[in-house]
């Protein structure tokens, strides 16, 4: 189901035309000479937009939780100074009066922000009949209708140069990233706001600078829009975040090695291969959701057998032993265990399902006989 928001390009003042739109400067502002030396070395570089925290929203007290407002002078003179725009977060509406009184370009809502609706209400409304490009970056846990809710907040309000940030969600389980990116949720989000620009921000998604590369290729491969990166003069001692942070000189090499690659085939032959091949993906397609209809019936089955015996639906032992096994064939072909326990985690939680409406239906037929479909294989 698509969202219908009013938009207009995210262009401002003819700068921003051409991906990838490039957001970058340091997590922190921390000094005017910090600032303004990370400024002229990215306006040699040729980018065009300058960012920096002011407030920084921590998980636990006493970190280093910004300048503030002190800040903000130093983001004027770098606007004078080299002509770059300026972009900063804001949080609450004292952020929003301040950033639009010292003549901020772009503001960015955090995804610790983004997870507060009342929060993005209150700062929607401050926006009302302000012409002013806003950024929001996805929640931190994974929920894609959160993120569209404070999109249509600021929407609703009369923002209309609206851009998505993704910046990676929080999970349970370890992995490489600090934020995992979850792929499939900026994707969602494109498919039901086509014209929703995407801006990746690989810095908080790895957490280190040896990911960035790998990260933003991925977003320009998925036809994203731009990315925002951390950047700093002297990153390893940089007061928040030092790990995550590149110089101007990585941050140039990283752009120049990104491939951009087209987002539509305007050749006839090349189009007709990869039809006839998307014609092939279809008909297995077709085939899983037949083996799935299979197995769930199956699932039924055993849902009836267990309510006839009065055994619970969740065999904690079984699941176990499904789940590894799956993981060891998966291994031999070459699919990775990530995505074999997300696809299989799906399955169970579905199977569950039809157990419980078996375990909670009034009239069933304890022997019931099971069918399977025809054309299953």
């Amino acid at each position: 189901m698509g969202v219908d928001l009013n938009l207009e390009s995210f262009e401002f003042k003819g700068i921003i035309n051409k991906r990838p739109l490039v957001i970058a400067g340091p997590c922190s502002a921390e000094t005017e000479e910090q600032v303004m030396e990370t400024a002229r070395q990215l306006s040699q570089i040729g980018v065009k937009i300058f960012r920096a925290g002011l407030w920084k929203p921590r998980t636990r007290p006493n970190a280093f939780e910004g300048v503030g407002k002190i800040g903000l002078p130093w983001l004027k003179r770098v606007k004078e100074e080299t002509g770059l725009l300026t972009a900063t977060e804001v949080a609450n509406v004292k952020h929003v009066y301040e950033a639009l009184k010292a003549g901020i370009d772009i503001l960015w809502v955090g995804a610790r922000t983004t997870a507060n609706p009342f929060a993005v209400q209150e700062i929607a409304e401050t926006l009302k009949g302000v012409d002013i490009p806003v950024m929001v970056k996805n929640p931190v846990n994974p929920d894609t209708e959160l993120w569209i809710g404070a999109l249509e907040r600021l929407n609703n309000a009369g923002i209309t140069k609206l851009a998505a940030v993704h910046r990676g969600f929080c999970i349970y389980s370890q992995t490489f990233y600090r934020n995992h990116p979850q792929w499939q949720i900026p994707i969602e989000l494109k498919r039901r706001i086509p014209t929703l620009p995407i801006i990746t921000d690989p810095s908080h998604i790895c957490g280190n600078r040896d990911l960035l590369f790998e990260i933003s290729q991925k977003a320009m491969d998925l036809n994203f829009d731009g990315l925002i990166i951390e950047t700093h003069v002297n990153p390893d001692k940089a007061w928040s975040d030092a790990h995550q942070q590149i110089t101007p000189k990585v941050l140039k090499e990283l752009l120049n090695n990104l491939v951009l690659r087209k987002a539509n085939v305007d050749n006839a032959m090349l189009l007709s291969t990869l039809e006839e091949m998307r014609h092939e993906i279809d008909k297995y397609d077709d085939r899983l959701v037949k083996i799935l209809e299979a197995r769930m019936a199956v699932s039924r089955k055993i849902g009836i057998y267990k309510k006839k015996n009065n055994i619970t639906i969740l065999q904690t032992s079984r699941w176990d032993e499904i789940l590894r096994k799956r993981i060891e064939e998966a291994e031999k072909i070459g699919l990775s265990e990530e995505f074999i326990v997300k696809l299989f985690r799906a399955i169970h939680q579905e199977s569950i399902n039809h157990q419980t409406k078996v375990m909670n239906a009034k009239d069933v037929d304890l022997d019931n006989k099971i069918s399977y479909p025809t054309e299953m294989l």
